[in-house]
Formats: structure tokens, C-alpha cells, sequence
């Protein structure tokens, strides 16, 4: 007990030297901030209630009660998502203003003259700004909610800025946004598809929460079966006591978040397809690859010209600057498109939620179906984007004759496409999952049939041609030449094994599971359970983190759960979330629990107590500095098993050794807790084994070994022990 003790306080130690260090606070990229926001929402509340917490449970002022993981996934997870929504759409500016989206101008252009000031009051020769606000006003009115002040909605975000706010926030700044603005003459004025697809998923992640329930004046539920909040003729009655939303805020909120990613879809399909030579519109009814390509560019600068002092600057011309199609972008635009498709199918009943979202688009605020109306609607918009930009994946980025998607489509001078040559294991991973949401979405049409034999085509690949026989799945395939050789990563193993959970989801095929398997066993390799971190490179002394595989991360580590059953990833999450990303948050307010001082006690600032001029973002680079714990040469030990796994009685630990070396053999819970030693003594060069003999005391669980080489961390994995 003693030599544990002492091995305890020589962890402590080594773990003193181990520090992650924010080294980038300048380049917000929308991209992979609201990516991680996607991930990390589904890791908060929705993950938490399928571990069976109760949410109500939780106070936002009282961190990790219940316990850690409760308070991490539904506190902090979905509230730092939240935080990146509101400071990307609504308070930075970054991007082109809802006054002149498609669905205001088109509106505006509608009225007479007389409509110019008879909502602002003040008549300026432009009817726009009248329409966003008498929109606005509207949304407020069926939410029973007091708009914001200074908002800066949008509906097309640029790729990125820097986010230093340029004047100090004020006091205000949760119902006046004022001082919240980014500094416009840093952003770079370029829209992305990539960009505009995960806002569009975040978007939907949070309206579809917001909108799913009604609330009454004084903000108490009303159950959807003693609640309408319309007329017999469905427009809105404000005499009733019953407003959308699951209360003021929520319900004001979520139709605005609707409103920007409809007419962000309608922007996508009406101005930025590209045949080749223009961008132009491409009507989804009709639209069929082989006629003639329209597909959405990687590039599109932005210019702008101010209007008039006091309006927003309007966009004034777009040019492609890059013309490739790039396989993430179309992927994180379809994954938003067909989310809201789902929020808005006119025969979905199948739980309160939908029920709920029947009124939200019924003509009263957003039209109907064209199923319903005759005209088209909203869902019939994303579900027509949604089929263009499936089309298109199928059209350009698969290659049939080797069995896979490619990562990117290259437009020529000459204006041919030449397929590349490579598929990455991340869009590998990500397609998957997000074709078998396409599938189940459009469950007995075509698209069903074209995403579930997509899904098959890429998982199949993945396997055959991806997976290394020693362990492991390589970063990225060349279909000329094979796997990319070099050092295998964390992130590629957690976004192989997201992907091929949701393909075995969507199929039921076993080896699907296996495989997926595999990849989170190899993902826990890099996990160092006494310091709660990832080492995201093999060999690596250090590890740069940034909003972009964190994200990856956290949905490989929620789909092991979810799906794979390893109950203990849940825990490794929260640990490495507290560890990492919980320190990368650079400000929060409010909902969190923070409201000045460090009142929660976490060590993140509160907004306007931020010494940077911080908004509530994560910081785009991170470095964890693993020197004390990780080995530099990782190659001294080989052929590491464990026979039998999972262990009932005992486990022979099987290694070889390429030098001398002290060699030390540790188990741990997944929370990092050391339950067993299991060798520590020096050892020559050559064939090794030791002998795990777990105490009856133990539970049946998965646990973490580490295999150390002269104190520092050479191999590790998961063991399984059932206690019979």
C-alpha cells in the first residue's frame, strides 16, 4: 500500500509539469467553433438524459452536483454551445444583416411607398428596415418577449475575424447587444459553405429545442393538449395565453434562429450555385447533376457598400475565389438541411415536439408545406436543398471504381473537374453519420436509397482500406498509392468510430460495430487517465487542441456511449472536458451561473471582466504540454496483448521489449483513479509477460491500462473485467 501511495504522489508530480497554455486568441474561424458548439450540444442535455439524469436536478451555481457529469454535460456543454450561437448570429456582425435577406427584400419590394417609416417612424427611402422590424416585433409579440436591443441578425456568416471587441462591454449587454460588436474591418469577407453549414446545424439545434413547447404569460408550461396558440384560421391569437416557446426568451429566440437559417437556405440555392463559369440560383425540382452541375464553391468574397448612416452595409457583388468543391462543405450544409427538414415535416407527429412545431409552421409566423398550402413552404426549401446538395455529393465526390467518396472535386482551368485522389479519415466519419440521418429522414424515397448505399460504399472502405492491421485507423487513403504513412491520431480514431456507430445505427450490420469497436479501443491509447487528457498524436510531448478535433472528440466519445455501450466514455469525456476544453472557454455569462466575480468558482471570466476583450468563445488554439507524461520513443515496446479481454479470473499482459527498461503496468478507472499495479521492475530486452489478477472487490466495467517506460507512458488501452 505504501509503494501505491508513493507511485500516487510521484503522479502528482509529473502531472504539476503538464500545463495547457492558450496560445491563439485572434483567428475565430465560424467553421469549427460552431462545429464544436454542434458537437458539444449534443453532448450536453440530449446526452445527459440519456444517461437517465435528471435535468431539473441541476443549479447552475452549484458546480458538479448531482455529479461531474450531470453538471458538465447539462450545464456547461449546452450552455457554452449557446454562447457561440448568440455571439456568431445575433452580437458579433459578422456576416451579411437579415435586412437584406431574400425573404425581407422580397417583402419590402412588395409594399408601396407609403410602408418606408410606418414601422421605424422614421422614412429613409428604404422599406427594409421597416419589414426586419416589423418581423421582429412580430416574433416578440407570439413569445410574450421583449426583443433585444442593437441585435445584428444574420443569415450568410463570413468565414472568419478577430473576435477582441473593441470597446469594453457594458453592463447591459444581455438585453442591449451594443457593445458586443466585432471589429468589421478585420473579418474576412469570404463565404464558405462549410461555414454556412454548421451555423445552419446550430441553428437547428437550438430552435428545434426552443420552439418544441408552449409557455403562458406568466412563463409556466402549457401542455400541448390543452395549449393552441392560433385562431381557427391559424394565425396567431394574442388573447389566449398561449405563446410559442418553451418560455419568453426561447420561444423569441428560436423563431428568429428559424427565420436566419431559412433564408439562409434560400440565399444557398438562389445565389451561390455555380455552373462552372456564374453563380446563379438552381431550383431543386427539377435539378438533376447530369443536366448540367450547380454545386456550392469552396470561396466566395464579399463586397459590400454602406447604404445610408444608420443601415447596415449591403452586400454589393460576390466572386468566387476558389471553385473547388470541397466534400466537408457540402456535408455540413446538407447535415443543417436536412436537420431542419425533420423540425419542419408536415406528417411527423411522432412526439409533443413535433406537435408543437405543426403551429410554427402553419402560415403563422413561417408558411406551410406545399403539401398543405399548394404553395412551397419552408420544409419543402431544406428539403429540396437537401436533395441539390445530396445529388451533388454523389455526382462529384464519389468514385464507384474504388468504393469510396474523395475528399475534393477540382475545378480546371478548362472547366473540367479532375476527382482527387485522397479521402480523409474525418469526412469518411462524417459522412457516414450524416447519410444515415439523410437515410432515415427520407425513409422510402430515392435519397434513402442513395445515402444508405453511400453509407454502405464508405463504411465497407473504411475497413477494407483504412484500418490498419496492427491497430488503428489511418488518417487518410491515396487511391493511387494507399494509407498516408505517419503517426496515427486521436481524432481520426474518435471520427471513424462516430461514423461507423451510425452505420451500424442505420444497417444492423455487425461488423460495422466491430469496427467502430476498434476505433474507440485504439482512441483510448492516446487517453492518459492520471493527468485526464487526450495526446492527440502518437509520440507526441505535446498536443494542440483547437475547436476543430475537439469537436471530433467529443461525438466519437458520445456515439462509444450511445451506441457502442462503453458507459465509461461518458466519464472520459467529462474528465478531458474539464481538463481542456472547459479552460480553452475564454468568458461566459449569465446562464452558466456567472454573473460576476467568478461567482460559479470555474476560473472563466464573466464577459465584461474579461482582461482580453473576450466574447464567449473558445480559444482556437490550446497546447498541452504532455513532456512529464508521454514517452518520446514509444517504439521501445511492441506486440503489447491482452489475453483473455475481456478478463473474468486473470490476464496475461504480453509485450516485447527493444531495450532495457523500468517498466511499470497500471490500471485505472476511467475517471483516473489507480486501482491496481500490476509490475514495476526493470527489465531487459526481449519477450515479457505479467499477470492481472483483478481483486473480487472490483466491478464488472471497462478500466484504462498504462504500460510506462522509464516513467513515462508508452502503451495504453482498455481492459474489461467482469466480475462473476
Amino acid at each position: 500500500m505504501k509503494r501505491i501511495f508513493t507511485f500516487l504522489a510521484l503522479l502528482i508530480s509529473m502531472s504539476a509539469f503538464a500545463q495547457l497554455e492558450i496560445t491563439n486568441t485572434t483567428d475565430y474561424r465560424t467553421m469549427d467553433q460552431l462545429f464544436l458548439a454542434n458537437e458539444i450540444n449534443e453532448s450536453g442535455e440530449p446526452f445527459a438524459e440519456s444517461l437517465g439524469y435528471d435535468l431539473d436536478e441541476l443549479d447552475p451555481m452549484v458546480p458538479n452536483m448531482p455529479d461531474s457529469i450531470a453538471y458538465t454535460l447539462g450545464i456547461e456543454n449546452y450552455e457554452y454551445s449557446r454562447y457561440q450561437l448568440g455571439t456568431i448570429v445575433s452580437r458579433s456582425g459578422m456576416g451579411l444583416h437579415m435586412m437584406w435577406s431574400p425573404i425581407i427584400m422580397a417583402r419590402a419590394a412588395m409594399q408601396d411607398s407609403s410602408f418606408d417609416g410606418s414601422i421605424t417612424g422614421k422614412p429613409n427611402g428604404y422599406k427594409e428596415d421597416d419589414m426586419i422590424m416589423m418581423m421582429i416585433r412580430g416574433f416578440g409579440m407570439r413569445a410574450h418577449f421583449m426583443p433585444f436591443r442593437h441585435a445584428w441578425p444574420q443569415f450568410a456568416e463570413f468565414r472568419s475575424g478577430d473576435p477582441h471587441l473593441p470597446q469594453p462591454v457594458a453592463a447591459d449587454f444581455g438585453s442591449d447587444f451594443k457593445t458586443l460588436r466585432w471589429d468589421r474591418s478585420k473579418m474576412e469577407k469570404i463565404l464558405n459553405p462549410g461555414s454556412m453549414g454548421q451555423s445552419m446545424m446550430k441553428q437547428y439545434l437550438w430552435a428545434q429545442d426552443m420552439l418544441s413547447a408552449f409557455h403562458d404569460a406568466d412563463e409556466n408550461d402549457v401542455p400541448v393538449s390543452e395549449g393552441n396558440p392560433d385562431h381557427a384560421d391559424g394565425t396567431f391569437d394574442p388573447t389566449n395565453n398561449v405563446f410559442l416557446g418553451g418560455d419568453g426568451a426561447d420561444g423569441f429566440i428560436g423563431q428568429v434562429l428559424t427565420a436566419e437559417a431559412i433564408n439562409k437556405s434560400l440565399f444557398l440555392i438562389n445565389k451561390l450555385a455555380f455552373d462552372k463559369q456564374n453563380l446563379g440560383g438552381v431550383n431543386p425540382a427539377t435539378y438533376n447533376p447530369m443536366n448540367g452541375i450547380k454545386y456550392f464553391p469552396h470561396e466566395i468574397a464579399v463586397e459590400e457598400s454602406m447604404v445610408i448612416q444608420g443601415l447596415p452595409p449591403r452586400m454589393s457583388k460576390l466572386t468566387v475565389v476558389d471553385p473547388d468543391s470541397y466534400l466537408w462543405d457540402q456535408l455540413s450544409c446538407l447535415w443543417g438541411a436536412e436537420s431542419f427538414t425533420n423540425m419542419m415535416d408536415p406528417s411527423d407527429t411522432s412526439d409533443d415536439a413535433h406537435k408543437v412545431y405543426k403551429y410554427v409552421f402553419d402560415g403563422d409566423p413561417f408558411p406551410p408545406a406545399a403539401s398543405i398550402s399548394g404553395m412551397p413552404g419552408p420544409y419543402d426549401l431544406m428539403k429540396g436543398t437537401s436533395k441539390v446538395l445530396l445529388q451533388n455529393i454523389m455526382a462529384m465526390h464519389r468514385n464507384a471504381s474504388n468504393g469510396t467518396f474523395v475528399d475534393k472535386v477540382k475545378l480546371s482551368p478548362s472547366g473540367s473537374f479532375e476527382q482527387g485522389n485522397t479521402i480523409s479519415a474525418v469526412n469518411a466519419g462524417y459522412l457516414m453519420m450524416i447519410f444515415s440521418e439523410v437515410a432515415n429522414e427520407f425513409a422510402g424515397t430515392p435519397l434513402m436509397s442513395a445515402a444508405m448505399n453511400g453509407v454502405r460504399m464508405q463504411a465497407d472502405f473504411v475497413l477494407a482500406s483504412m484500418k490498419d492491421p496492427a491497430g488503428g485507423y489511418y488518417a487518410k487513403v491515396d487511391l493511387n498509392d494507399g494509407p498516408v504513412a505517419g503517426p496515427k491520431k486521436a481524432m481520426v480514431q474518435a471520427a471513424i468510430a462516430r461514423g461507423l456507430y451510425a452505420a451500424y445505427d442505420l444497417t444492423g450490420d455487425q461488423k460495422y460495430l466491430d469496427g467502430a469497436d476498434a476505433a474507440y479501443t485504439y482512441l483510448m491509447t492516446f487517453y492518459q487517465p492520471d493527468i485526464n487528457a487526450f495526446v492527440m498524436k502518437e509520440g507526441a510531448t505535446t498536443s494542440t487542441y483547437g475547436p476543430f478535433n475537439l469537436a471530433i472528440i467529443a461525438g466519437g466519445l458520445r456515439a462509444a456511449t450511445m451506441t457502442g455501450g462503453h458507459k465509461e466514455a461518458a466519464m472520459i469525456y467529462t474528465r478531458f472536458f474539464k481538463k481542456v476544453i472547459n479552460k480553452m472557454q475564454l468568458s461566459e455569462a449569465g446562464a452558466t451561473g456567472e454573473t460576476g466575480g467568478d461567482s460559479d468558482g470555474d476560473g472563466i471570466p464573466f464577459i465584461p471582466e474579461q482582461p482580453d476583450g473576450l466574447p464567449p468563445i473558445l480559444a482556437p488554439q490550446a497546447v498541452y504540454d504532455f513532456t512529464s507524461a508521454v514517452t518520446e520513443v514509444p517504439e521501445l515496446i511492441q506486440g503489447v496483448a491482452i489475453n483473455p479481454n475481456p478478463v473474468h479470473d486473470h490476464a496475461v499482459i504480453s509485450f516485447s521489449l527493444k531495450q532495457k527498461a523500468e517498466v511499470q503496468i497500471l490500471v485505472y478507472t476511467p475517471s483516473g483513479q489507480l486501482v491496481d499495479q500490476v509490475m514495476h521492475k526493470t527489465l531487459s530486452a526481449g519477450q515479457h509477460q505479467a499477470v492481472w489478477s483483478p481483486t473480487h472487490n472490483l466491478s464488472t466495467g471497462a478500466y484504462l491500462y498504462q504500460i510506462r517506460l522509464n516513467g513515462k507512458t508508452a502503451k495504453s488501452g482498455l481492459v474489461h473485467f467482469i466480475n462473476d
